[in-house]
């Protein structure tokens, strides 16, 4: 049985940056940072037995808008729909009900989101992306 829990003192810092520090969207992270990316966050934690197999972070205002992620499910638990019931728990969240918006990126797991009514961006023109320290062309 898979436990989903919100209770930050049950999540295992050494796990989840191990995992998050091999990624391709954080290789290499330091531990501090996902240590105050975690504060900073509404998280969840998949565990089996008292062992964490999955993480996912919810970063929001409360109130209009929140953007999932680090969902991450430890190899070896794949494949059984943990990555998608820990979403599915963060956006179930009483304290988070009447969103208007919650958005993601993902490079390679949209069938994991989709049936929980995530769906590609169709006016992508409106958004736009800051990148500090990217290197910006300028208007000659």
């Amino acid at each position: 049985m898979i436990d989903i829990s919100t209770d930050k003192s049950r999540l295992q810092l050494d796990r989840i940056h191990a995992w998050l520090a091999n990624t391709y969207w954080s290789p290499g992270i330091a531990r501090d940072l996902v240590e105050r990316a975690i504060a900073g966050s509404t998280c969840v934690g998949a565990y089996r037995d008292g062992v964490q197999i999955g993480f996912a972070r919810a970063i929001t205002d409360g109130a209009t808008f929140a953007w999932v992620a680090d969902v991450f499910v430890d190899e070896a638990a794949r494949g059984q729909g943990i990555g998608r019931a820990m979403v599915a728990h963060l956006t179930g969240l009483p304290e988070l009900a009447g969103l208007r918006r919650w958005m993601l990126v993902t490079r390679d797991a949209h069938g994991v989101y989709a049936p929980l009514g995530f769906a590609p961006i169709n006016d992508v023109a409106d958004y736009m992306i800051h990148r500090p320290g990217a290197v910006r062309e300028t208007a000659a």
